[in-house]
Parts: structure tokens; C-alpha cells; sequence
């Protein structure tokens, strides 16, 4: 009985050292987290501007749905997440592979560069790029130098060359995140699986179809949904390339948040509401990955 009671005590003593070490990081993520996502939930229910907000019910919601500005910005995003996110994936895992090849010289520095846009200053790069491609920049130059062009074009002014330029910033930026985690799966591999597909007369293109992105499945889901919620929330490449321009042809559903608080005449009520828009429209998004990827215990 003595033996029972001096291990339920060195149980009751562990369990009461492990919520001491992680006590501060629950407390953090309350006060940080979870209360202004409370907060900001019963904000979206409050109407007026400014600091003086009185509750108002659904007014904000049903204003959401008859709001053209709105539908812009949720068409945008739309745009840069259909082309964006696959094109990120799809280069992300194909130069992983590349760099996994033992045989390749200088690999680290090929890793290290590809990795390295995702480190840089968000603001430093969107005006390294706005510069870039700019009218007289050095993209247009280069065009106009190679015969592939004849006049400028518009990268910055026209509705859709703005959205390219965006689309190509973004993937410039992050494409080397998602590399990383493929990397780093890849070399959990064990080797002897493409050894034995190349006994069986497997090629490269059956390798790579039939073992890599079966094995690689879980994290390009995991790849997949991070780079749908980054995407969802896109804004320092806008604000800082287009601006939303030309004419809102830009602007993300991140952007119209910000000018709705700070920008027109502050309504931080309805602000809070086309914020939880991009909250429903990520959990309706991870649900449909989960779903499309499909349980991998069944599968």
C-alpha cells in the first residue's frame, strides 16, 4: 500500500512539474490568442466608428454579403491561392528533389540560396520588386534587351500584370519554405526502396510518381494548408508593390481589413467581421485538403 501511494505521489509530482514548465506558454497563448480572437468575435457584432461602437446583431454580417468592395477582395485572393499555392508546391517539391540528389555539387549552397528569400524583410523585398518591375526596371529592360517585347509593360499600373507581379513575389518568397520540409522528408527515405523500383526497370518519372509523392503525402498536405492560410492572409506584398491597385484590382481581403481600420474612417465592428471571413473560409479550406488528401490510415 506504501508503494502504491509513493507512486501516485511521484505521478501527481511529475504531472505537477510538467504544467509548471508549460504554465507560461498556455498563459501566453490565452492572453494573446484566444482572448482577442473572443474579443474580436464580439467586436464583429458592434456598428459605428471610431471608439463609439454600440451592438448591432448581424448588421455587420449582412452588410459582408451585399458588399461589392468586399467580393474584389475575396475574388483576388481567390486568384493568388489558385495559381499561387499549386505553383509554390509544385516548384517546392520539384527543386527538393533536385537538391537530394547525392551526386549534385555544391547542394548546400543551392539549399541555402533558395532558402534564403524566406528570411528577407517582407517591406524590403516588395520594394525591391516594385523597382524590379517597374516601367524603366530591370525586368522590362531585360525583355526589351532579349527582343521579347516590344514596349514596357505595365507590371505595377495594369490589373493584370499587378496580379502577376504579386503571384510571382509571393512564390520568389516562400517557395523555398515548403522546399525545406520536402527536404528534409526526403532524406528519411530509406534508399533502398528507389534501389529496389530501379531493379524492377522503374524510372525516374515512375520513381517520382509512384514513391516520392506517395511518401511525401502527409507533408504536402501539411504544405498545402500553411500555404493556404499565409495566402489567405496576403498583405505586405500588396501594400507595398500595388497598393491594392489599380482600381482595388489587388486588393486582398488582409488589405481591405487594414483600410477599414485605418485608412477610411476607422470601423473597427465591421473590420472584425471580414477578418473572421478569412477564419471560416481557412477551416472550410483545411477540411476540403483533409478530405481531397484522404485519412492516411485507410489510405
Amino acid at each position: 500500500m506504501k508503494a502504491i501511494n509513493t507512486g501516485d505521489s511521484l505521478q501527481k509530482k511529475n504531472n505537477l512539474t510538467g504544467w509548471a514548465f508549460v504554465l507560461l506558454a498556455v498563459v501566453g497563448i490565452v492572453a494573446f490568442y484566444f482572448y482577442p480572437m473572443i474579443q474580436a468575435l464580439l467586436l464583429s457584432f458592434k456598428s459605428g466608428k471610431g471608439a463609439n461602437l454600440e451592438f448591432s446583431g448581424l448588421a455587420n454580417y449582412k452588410r459582408l454579403l451585399v458588399d461589392t468592395t468586399f467580393r474584389t477582395a475575396l475574388s483576388n485572393t481567390f486568384i493568388y491561392l489558385i495559381i499561387q499555392v499549386p505553383l509554390m508546391i509544385i516548384l517546392g517539391l520539384f527543386i527538393s528533389v533536385l537538391l537530394n540528389d547525392s551526386t549534385l555539387r555544391f547542394r548546400s549552397f543551392f539549399r541555402t540560396a533558395i532558402f534564403l528569400p524566406c528570411v528577407t524583410s517582407l517591406v524590403a523585398y516588395s520594394v525591391v520588386f516594385k523597382y524590379l518591375f517597374a516601367p524603366d526596371g530591370m525586368v522590362n529592360q531585360a525583355l526589351l534587351g532579349l527582343h521579347i517585347i516590344g514596349t514596357p509593360i505595365q507590371w505595377i499600373t495594369d490589373p493584370f500584370w499587378a496580379k502577376i507581379t504579386i503571384i510571382i513575389a509571393v512564390t520568389w518568397r516562400w517557395t523555398g519554405y515548403n522546399m525545406i520540409f520536402y527536404l528534409s522528408s526526403l532524406q528519411n527515405i530509406d534508399q533502398s526502396i528507389y534501389e529496389a523500383a530501379k531493379i524492377d526497370g522503374a524510372n525516374a518519372f515512375t520513381q517520382f510518381f509512384k514513391i516520392t509523392v506517395p511518401l511525401l503525402k502527409p507533408i504536402i498536405l501539411f504544405t498545402s494548408i500553411t500555404s493556404t492560410i499565409g495566402t489567405l492572409q496576403i498583405f505586405d506584398e500588396i501594400m507595398n508593390i500595388t497598393k491594392g491597385g489599380p482600381g482595388n484590382a489587388t486588393m486582398s481581403i488582409s488589405q481591405y481589413i487594414y483600410n477599414l481600420s485605418f485608412k477610411y474612417s476607422p470601423d473597427f465592428g465591421y473590420a472584425a467581421t471580414v477578418s473572421y471571413s478569412i477564419v471560416i473560409l481557412i477551416i472550410i479550406l483545411s477540411i476540403i485538403q483533409f478530405k481531397v488528401a484522404g485519412d492516411n490510415k485507410n489510405g
